[in-house]
Formats: C-alpha cells, sequence, structure tokens
C-alpha cells in the first residue's frame, strides 16, 4: 500500500492525500459513511471513538468524539453538502473544542481502480499551513487505521 502523499496547491492552506484501498468504491464509502466502521478509523493513532453520528444527507449534520489516552475528547462536526454514493462527499469540519481553527471544507473522491478505490482527499480552506500539517499527520493515522478495515490488520 503506497503512503498518503500530500499534494500542495496554489493555497499553502490547502491539503490533498490520496490512498488506494482493497475493496470497491461501494464498500469504501460505505466504511467512511457508517458511524460504527468511523469510530474504528476516524480517530487517529491512539485516540478511540466513543461517539460517531451520521446523518448522510445534503444539509445532515455528523459528529465524533475523539478521546485520547489521557481521557480528554475532542469533538468535530459538521455538515454534509454533497452526497453522491460511492463517488464523492463534500461536508465542513469544524472543531467544536477548537472554535478558533475556524470551518474547513473537506471533499472525498471514490474512483474504482484495478479493482480497488482510490481516496483521494482534499482538505482546505485551513487559515495557515501550521494547522494544515497538522491535520495532514493526523488524516495520515485515519487513513492508516481505515486501511485495516479492509486488510484485517490490527484491531481498526
Amino acid at each position: 500500500m503506497a503512503p498518503s502523499t500530500p499534494i500542495t496547491s496554489s493555497s499553502q492552506a490547502t491539503l490533498r492525500l490520496t490512498r488506494t484501498f482493497p475493496a470497491s468504491p461501494e464498500k469504501v464509502f460505505r466504511a467512511w459513511t457508517d458511524p460504527e466502521a468511523l469510530k474504528r478509523w476516524a480517530p487517529p493513532f491512539d485516540r478511540t471513538a466513543p461517539v460517531a453520528e451520521v446523518d448522510l444527507r445534503p444539509g445532515g449534520r455528523y459528529r465524533i468524539h475523539m478521546r485520547a489516552p489521557d481521557g480528554s475528547v475532542e469533538i468535530v462536526t459538521g455538515l454534509y453538502q454533497t452526497v453522491d454514493p460511492p463517488h464523492r462527499l463534500v461536508y465542513t469540519w469544524f472543531w467544536e473544542t477548537k472554535p478558533e481553527m475556524g470551518e474547513t471544507l473537506v471533499t472525498v473522491e471514490f474512483a474504482a481502480d484495478a479493482g480497488a478505490t482510490r481516496v483521494t482527499l482534499t482538505h482546505e480552506r485551513f487559515p495557515n499551513s501550521e494547522v494544515r500539517d497538522r491535520h495532514e499527520l493526523g488524516w495520515g493515522g485515519c487513513f492508516d487505521k481505515f486501511a485495516a478495515l479492509f486488510t484485517g490488520e490490527g484491531s481498526a
């Protein structure tokens, strides 16, 4: 599996990651949007997600609680703008517990690729490159756990 590749656009506050997963676009899209699957992969690294709520429709809201090993919880929420299964999702991203970071925008594209699915995530509208870089690390950790859903490795 190829590692995530950051691609910067003309805006230094945009992040793009691409990764290929060994499953159909339908299965990958479902894992990206199913609350129980989200609990397994959405919190990166050693974090857990005791709460994942999804109202998968344009205008619907999602909310994910991410708990760190020290017990602290960060909450991300947003609204779905585009829901086009199994091809594309567009949603806002807002840290309830860090409102100073502002609202950003996530676009996820799912493309069939030789019996697998290529996922391209574009996360934009970061206030600065430092915030973007922190999200790059977080998304990389999420993608590693997401991959485990399809390979059976570990307890994603």
